[in-house]
C-alpha cells in the first residue's frame, strides 16, 4: 500500500530534498503550503518534483488549517520542517517566530492527537538549541543553553515534541540537526552568502564580502544526507531523539577560504568584517556527536565541507553567469 507523507516547510531546502526521497520511495507526498504572492516552489522544481506534489493551503499559525491538512492528506508520516529559520531574523521577529517554531509544533501535534494518533511524527529541531555550549561536543544528553529567539522557539518545539510522546503515546521523533546546506539554501545564510559572493566577485559583478565573526565554528553537513535521517527515524519501532552532524567543526573562515580557492581568488583580499553582522549574542561552537545516530539508524554523512562547497560554488558560478 502506498505510504502518504505530509511535509511542512516543503519549499524549504529540506523540504525539497526530502519530497524527492519520499517520492522515489513511492510516497504520495503531501505539502502544506502558505500563500504568498511571491514563487516559493523553485527549489520543488530544481529537484524536478513539483508536478507530483499534493499542494495544502495552510499556515502553522492558524491551528484550523493544520487540522485540516493532517484530515485530508491521512498521513502515515508527518515532518514538520516549517519554521522561521533564520536566526538573525529571529530577534528582529521574536514574536512570530515564537509562533511558528513553537507554537506551530503544538498545532500540529494536537491534530495529530486528535485526527490520526498512528500517524509518525518528525520535528526538526536545531543545534542552536545548544547555543552556549555545556559539553565540547554535543549529544542528546547535552543540556540546552539557547542563545537567540529561534533557539529559545525551538527548544519549546523539542520538549512539546517529547511531551506528547510520553503523554500520548505517539511516535513523535526530534531531528537535532546541525548546519546543514546545498544550492538550495536561502541567500542570507552565511553559507550561500559567501558562495554567491565568491561567484559575483570572480565574475566582476561584486567587490567584496561583508562577513561578523568569521571565526565561529560550526558543524556542516549537505541537506541531502540529512533528510535521510530524517526518513530513518520515522522507520523505527521506537521514537527517540537523534542529533544528526558530521562529528567535525569548521571556522566560517576556512569556509571562505575553500570557496574563494575553488574559484582562484583569495579570500583575505575580499572579506571584510563588519560589527552589524555579529549576534547579539554569540554562538561560538558547535560541534555534534552523531554516534547514536550511526548506532541506531545506521545513518552516516557522505558528504564532507569541500565536496559540499564546491558543489555549492559550482551552482552559484552557473547561475550567477545567466543573469
Amino acid at each position: 500500500m502506498t505510504k502518504s507523507a505530509l511535509i511542512t516547510g516543503i519549499t524549504g531546502q529540506d523540504g525539497a530534498y526530502l519530497a524527492k526521497l519520499l517520492l522515489d520511495k513511492g510516497y504520495k507526498v503531501h505539502g502544506l503550503v502558505a500563500r504568498r504572492s511571491s514563487d516559493s516552489r523553485w527549489r520543488l522544481r530544481e529537484m524536478g518534483v513539483e508536478a507530483d506534489i499534493v499542494y495544502l493551503d495552510g499556515d502553522m499559525a492558524d491551528a484550523c488549517s493544520v487540522q485540516r491538512a493532517v484530515i485530508k492528506s491521512a498521513p502515515d508520516e508527518v515532518y514538520n520542517l516549517a519554521a522561521q529559520s533564520f536566526v538573525a531574523a529571529s530577534w528582529d521577529q521574536p514574536v512570530t517566530t515564537g509562533i511558528v517554531d513553537g507554537l506551530g509544533v503544538t498545532h500540529l501535534l494536537e491534530a495529530i492527537r486528535q485526527f490520526s494518533p498512528h500517524t509518525r511524527f518528525y520535528q526538526a529541531s536545531t543545534s542552536e538549541m545548544f547555543g552556549l555550549i555545556q559539553a565540547e561536543q554535543q549529544d542528546e544528553n547535552t543540556p540546552f543553553y539557547p542563545r537567540s529567539p529561534y533557539g529559545v522557539a525551538k527548544l519549546y518545539g523539542h520538549w512539546i515534541t517529547v511531551n506528547y510522546r510520553e503523554s500520548f503515546n505517539l511516535h513523535a521523533s526530534s531531528g537535532i540537526l546541525f548546519n546543514h546546506e546545498s544550492p538550495l539554501r536561502g541567500i542570507e545564510f552565511v553559507t550561500r552568502k559567501v558562495t554567491d559572493a565568491a561567484a559575483r566577485i570572480k565574475q566582476g559583478k561584486q567587490q567584496e564580502l561583508a562577513l561578523g565573526n568569521i571565526d565561529a565554528k560550526r558543524d556542516w553537513g549537505f541537506a541531502g544526507d540529512y533528510v535521510e535521517a530524517m526518513w530513518l527515524m520515522l522507520q523505527q519501532d521506537k521514537p527517540d531523539d537523534f542529533v544528526v552532524a558530521t562529528g567535525v567543526t569548521t571556522t566560517v573562515r576556512e569556509m571562505c577560504r575553500i570557496a574563494f580557492d575553488h574559484v582562484g581568488l583569495n579570500y583575505r583580499d575580499y572579506v571584510k568584517i563588519d560589527p552589524a553582522f555579529f549576534r547579539p549574542a554569540e554562538v561560538e561552537v558547535l560541534l555534534g556527536n552523531p554516534a547514536k545516530a550511526q548506532r541506531v539508524l545506521g545513518w552516516k554523512p557522505k558528504t564532507d565541507l569541500d565536496t559540499l562547497i564546491r558543489m555549492m560554488m559550482d551552482a552559484d558560478m552557473k547561475r550567477v553567469a545567466k543573469e
